[in-house]
């Protein structure tokens, strides 16, 4: 309600007759004991007979409508604020004690429908014209509605702080939970009841990525740690492996590139988003697929074991591939998955021209090559073993364009002492 004499509906205050202050004023102390017995009869939330502080808080606040209705009819200009401000500290209150506003807003009404009886009886007894009651009980209405608004923006305004505060107390418990070392655990138990977050004794923390084209934030479950503004977005689920929390994560996080580490105790949640981040960076560069939804880390261990150091595979790749250096790229690929494809099937030729779909003769060429190439090499377990490794990573990154591993141009003393330059045909 504006404080230029108008309402919402169009009745301004100024419609009614000043001198109907000068009538109400004497009655207003017998007013507010009747709309206080009336409130605390009907709303059982307002009937506190040994709280005689809550007791005054509800005749102050009655007593606070009623002067500043009556002021207001006599002067339509009236500042409303210190009112509305009241009741905006009101709704505030019963956020902080953790009530709704359903309580207060039916006192409203019921101190309304007492004001409304007490007025119309007074109307009798001056001959108030219809149409001026009229008015009078559409501007109480539009008062109402007016303290209740203002109730409602400070609970509002209450609920959002708290809000604001309890994940601000999430986010640093994720920080302290990511801490690497680990920060003490006293630390971490009295930031989790203050965040009301009951501690569990297993977590597994979660990377994400991109969004799909939905772009919605998802709606995690509130036991759920989230910080998405962080340039990784992170989570921490408690207790992952329980009943069903696996189809309850796979539900929330669907529509989202998202990388799940694997399960640990609390205490050691930085190990599993360090997982969770190296297995998301290994799907962004396609190294693994990310057509299955929700990415588990754990399978994918060999993987990520493989890629726990690039540039100790790329050494060793540099060592063991060496014979095919000076081979035509084309070349060289058709021979890396030969090998790789003969060490995997037991060095069955015939199961690798199945493996590649190429026929066995095609294969026992390539077998020949690749014997004349590594010579005895492919006879020692432990070099066959490194060879499996620098393999499987070269195909894993076979696809992404740049990142093949091929030993680079170099040049090497051969066994008579000679230098032999190798170099990519």
């Amino acid at each position: 309600m504006a404080n230029d004499g108008s309402t919402t509906n169009g009745r301004p205050w100024a419609d009614l007759p000043q001198e109907l202050a000068d009538h109400m004023r004497p009655h207003l102390d017998e007013v507010a004991d009747d709309m206080i017995q009336e409130i605390q009869t009907r709303v059982r939330e307002y009937d506190r007979p040994g709280d005689g502080s809550y007791s005054g808080t509800l005749r102050l606040a009655v007593e606070r409508v009623l002067h500043f209705f009556v002021e207001r009819v006599a002067d339509p200009g009236h500042d409303p604020a210190p009112v509305t401000d009241f009741f905006r500290a009101i709704g505030r209150g019963e956020a902080g004690e953790g009530r709704s506003l359903d309580a207060m807003q039916t006192a409203m009404r019921v101190g309304g429908m007492v004001a409304w009886r007490r007025m119309t009886e007074g109307a009798e007894v001056l001959q108030v014209p219809p149409r001026l009651l009229g008015a009078v009980g559409e501007v109480l209405m539009e008062f109402q509605d007016e303290l209740a608004h203002a109730a409602a923006e400070g609970y509002s305004q209450a609920k959002a702080a708290v809000a604001g505060e309890m994940q601000r107390r999430r986010k640093r418990l994720l920080d302290l939970l990511f801490a690497d070392p680990p920060a003490a655990q006293e630390a971490i138990a009295d930031l989790a009841a203050a965040a009301h977050w009951p501690v569990p004794r297993t977590i597994a923390a979660v990377a994400l990525g991109r969004p799909h084209q939905d772009t919605r934030q998802p709606a995690f479950p509130p036991d759920v740690l989230a910080d998405l503004t962080r340039r990784t977005p992170s989570l921490i689920i408690p207790d992952p492996d329980g009943p069903g929390r696996a189809k309850l994560v796979d539900r929330a996080l669907s529509g989202t590139l998202a990388v799940v580490g694997p399960t640990v105790p609390l205490m050691e949640a930085a190990r599993s988003i360090q997982w969770a981040r190296k297995t998301l960076c290994l799907v962004q560069r396609g190294v693994i697929e990310a057509e299955s939804g929700v990415i588990r880390s754990v399978e994918h261990m060999s993987t990520l074991i493989l890629f726990q150091d690039e540039g100790l595979i790329t050494s060793l790749a540099d060592l063991r591939l060496a014979p095919l250096a000076h081979l035509r790229a084309s070349q060289q690929d058709r021979l890396a998955e030969t090998l790789l494809a003969w060490l995997q099937s037991g060095r069955n030729a015939n199961e690798v021209a199945m493996r590649l779909h190429v026929h066995p003769q095609t294969v026992r060429y390539r077998l020949r090559q690749l014997e004349e190439l590594f010579g005895d090499q492919l006879l020692d377990p432990d070099l066959r073993f490194d060879l499996e490794i620098v393999l499987r990573a070269r195909a894993l990154l076979a696809d992404n364009a740049g990142e093949r591993i091929i030993p680079p141009v170099r040049e090497v003393v051969g066994d008579s002492g000679e230098v032999v330059t190798l170099r990519r045909g």
